[in-house]
């Protein structure tokens, strides 16, 4: 195919430093061409001659479009049709299948409004006007009419019409699906007649950000205000992504209306907030967790997003080898002890424990947890959360469940000396207690209670178990490639005979050539010699050691394991471990 046509990656605007996004393409020269549209299609080989004849011929009679003709006849894809259109008419190609939405800019035009013009504004342009996705970039009308809605500069740029429409109908779902739990559809409308005209783009900007966040399956929403305009991303997969850019304008009625769902403080500026809110998404309820940050350049919010409906994961779908699930799946078979899972924020401590729950959860025993929040209730577990300004702390909240004839306990996190205290003596008197701590491996559990005043002998008594981990992300597997390591790589980190793989990048994946993510873990079971250590106030590094000629394979280990299974790179598991 020769097309002529200039690169995906080059220069974008007047900005030699700006290069193309991934999915629009620039034409070959700007300005309209004096060539037939089949005269194009034949010179970039989308068709042959003889079939762009033959549609010409047809169009004469039938009063259709050779373009029409040809897609009709299959001689043609939608998708080319727009792309030799962008060539004739000298304005980029998007390609909306792989080109990445900044929902900040779709939130200019409401669904009806682009389903009307058959346009959607995609992204900002380095110049702040905005790339206007058409179905027909000739329509100057269009063009005009968007460019005053939205209050911008419009660079018009071809689509296929396909692909307009189904994205039309996505944000369109989004619209409609996304309500606020405690503010009924009725009242919204209310809000929404009553609101200035430059308020309902907010309103309409915030619940877009969320929608999307829940589709594409982010973990937390990060506003951040910068000295022109906020940026918002999007963590998916343990990973900050961009997502969308909202003007400065705009950005002190963001944050106000995020505020007023979680119930905040709308004139308080000065000091950190938090608060909460729930969204229902196609019925489904969605709790976010909101913290705004007063910051040099304005306010920040974060949002964590949990999904309350999300299904809890088996305990073999979480990646632990087999012999470290035999291991964990003892220690949380047994009547009393403590069973302690650690590692930061992030990093997937909470689904262990409800796959844990899960296991456990026979109908023969009492379970209760204790949590902050409820991420996902089950069935045939008692679950309390906890309410600080009401005074249910963890502490007090594990001390009431104590005298509720519990057979198991899950405590959401160990935060301090009462609640470590407590939770060890119910492990000693009899009953299983489940837990978490933050720390960097598993031998440091232990010391980091013995650091919080718990005797000793009495850690050495309760703890039975200590799980590790950190979350890596799994390569895809539709453009994971060979990777070429170096001789020395493959000597530091053993991998002699091993296919090792590297991410390549698709629209499967986003391009970041990893789709999901796996568990690296580090599983340390108690014996008399540990115990004896412990006793002894050993530090984490004699555990460790004990520990590891016991058995214990350490978590870079089992991340490099993955590594020769194909299921990581080798760089993202030195990402998430500071040791390799």
């Amino acid at each position: 195919m020769s097309s002529g046509l200039a690169s995906e990656r080059e220069p974008l605007g007047e900005d030699p430093a700006a290069e193309y996004p991934r999915g629009l393409i620039a034409p070959s020269r700007r300005g309209r061409s004096r060539r037939l549209i089949g005269d194009v299609v034949v010179d970039m080989g989308f068709a042959e001659r003889a079939a762009v004849d033959e549609a010409v011929r047809i169009s004469r009679t039938q009063g259709l479009t050779t373009g029409e003709i040809l897609i009709d006849s299959g001689a043609l894809r939608q998708d080319q049709l727009a792309r030799a259109l962008a060539e004739r008419l000298g304005v980029d190609y998007v390609d909306l299948s792989v080109f990445e939405i900044d929902v900040g800019a779709v939130a200019l035009l409401a669904p009806d409004v682009a389903k009307r013009y058959e346009a959607v504004p995609v992204t900002f342009m380095p110049d702040h006007s905005v790339l206007l996705a058409m179905a027909d970039p000739t329509n100057v009308v269009t063009i005009d009419e968007i460019s005053m809605i939205t209050g911008r500069e419009v660079r018009p740029a071809a689509a296929a019409r396909a692909d307009l429409n189904a994205l039309i109908a996505r944000l369109n779902r989004i619209d409609t699906g996304v309500e606020v739990e405690d503010e009924p559809q009725a009242e919204l409308e209310v809000m929404l007649d009553r609101a200035s005209d430059a308020e309902v783009p907010v309103i309409k900007l915030v619940r877009s950000i969320i929608g999307q966040a829940v589709e594409q399956g982010a973990s937390d929403i990060h506003c951040d205000p910068g000295h022109d305009e906020m940026q918002v991303l999007f963590r998916i997969d343990g990973v900050l992504r961009p997502a969308a850019t909202v003007a400065r304008s705009m950005s002190p009625g963001l944050v106000s209306r995020i505020k007023i769902m979680a119930n905040l403080d709308i004139a308080e500026r000065r000091v950190p907030q938090d608060g909460r809110l729930a969204v229902l998404i196609d019925d489904r309820r969605i709790d976010v967790r909101v913290v705004t940050l007063p910051l040099v350049g304005g306010e920040a919010v974060v949002m964590r997003i949990l999904d309350t409906g999300a299904v809890v994961r088996e305990l073999d779908s979480l990646g632990m080898s087999s012999t470290d699930r035999d291991h964990f799946v003892s220690a949380i078979s047994r009547p009393y002890g403590v069973v302690l899972v650690t590692g930061p924020t992030g990093s997937g401590k909470s689904t262990t424990l409800y796959s844990a729950l899960g296991v456990i959860n026979d109908g023969q025993r009492s379970i209760l947890t204790i949590e902050d929040p409820v991420e996902s209730p089950m069935q045939g577990i008692k679950q309390m959360q906890v309410a600080v300004k009401a005074g249910v702390t963890f502490a007090n909240g594990l001390r009431s469940m104590l005298r509720a004839d519990p057979d198991v306990i899950m405590v959401g996190e160990i935060r301090d000396r009462e609640t470590a205290a407590i939770a060890v003596q119910a492990g000693l008197t009899g009953h299983l207690v489940l837990s978490t701590l933050h720390t960097r491996d598993a031998p440091s559990a232990i010391t980091r209670l013995v650091e919080m005043e718990i005797e000793p002998f009495l850690v050495a008594g309760a703890i039975d178990c200590v799980v590790a981990q950190r979350l890596a992300r799994l390569l895809c597997e539709q453009c994971k490639r060979p990777a070429a390591l170096s001789r020395e790589l493959i000597d530091q980190y053993g991998l002699h005979g091993a296919e090792v793989f590297e991410p390549a990048g698709c629209i499967r994946c986003g391009w970041t050539g990893y789709a999901g993510r796996v568990g690296l873990y580090e599983v340390m079971t108690m014996d008399d010699e540990i115990r004896s250590l412990v006793v002894e106030r050993r530090g984490g590094v004699e555990l460790a050691e004990a520990a590891t000629r016991l058995g214990m394979r350490r978590m870079h280990e089992d991340g490099l394991e993955k590594v020769r299974e194909g299921l990581t790179s080798l760089d993202e598991v030195g990402r998430v471990m500071t040791s390799l």
